[in-house]
């Protein structure tokens, strides 16, 4: 399971909104010395990303929370984004070549026709995965207030 820690910062019938920071993985990479990313990463001072992931924690506003998808999730949500329209390109531009007698334009078109529609496809098919591709709230770190001051 891939996890990311996160503050929920508002509550949304069953849903909770969390705020993460997206950071650089630049610690753990063993390239980092020579390369832009990290540069990159320190001049922005990472992004704030919200997501909504439904309640399963019981997390309160300004809880600490964990968000994890599980990696067959990600790498199926990724096929879906990336690999089905280039596909479905790749072979409406085959196709658009052959059939109108070997027309650069034709393929052309084919090929913009069949990376919509692999777009298409590729979102139809994730509604059809259900919950499947939705990050969920892993767990909830909450800090006792009754002793501070």
């Amino acid at each position: 399971m891939i996890t990311e820690t996160g503050k929920v910062v508002a509550l949304k019938g069953d849903k909770v909104w969390v705020q993460t920071i997206r950071t650089s993985a630049c610690q753990s990479c063993a390239a980092r010395n020579g390369c832009g990313q990290k540069v990159l990463a320190a001049a922005s001072g990472g992004r704030a990303n919200q997501i909504l992931v439904t309640n399963s924690v019981n997390a309160r506003v300004g809880d600490e929370v964990t968000v994890g998808i599980d990696e067959q999730a990600l790498l199926g949500a990724s096929i879906l984004v990336y690999a089905v329209p280039l596909i479905l390109m790749v072979v409406a531009s085959i196709l658009g070549h052959q059939m109108s007698g070997g027309s650069d334009g034709a393929a052309m078109l084919a090929a913009v026709a069949g990376l919509a529609l692999g777009f298409f496809a590729g979102r139809k098919l994730q509604d059809a995965g259900g919950k499947e591709y939705e990050p969920r709230l892993v767990r909830v770190s909450r800090i006792a207030s009754e002793n501070c001051l």
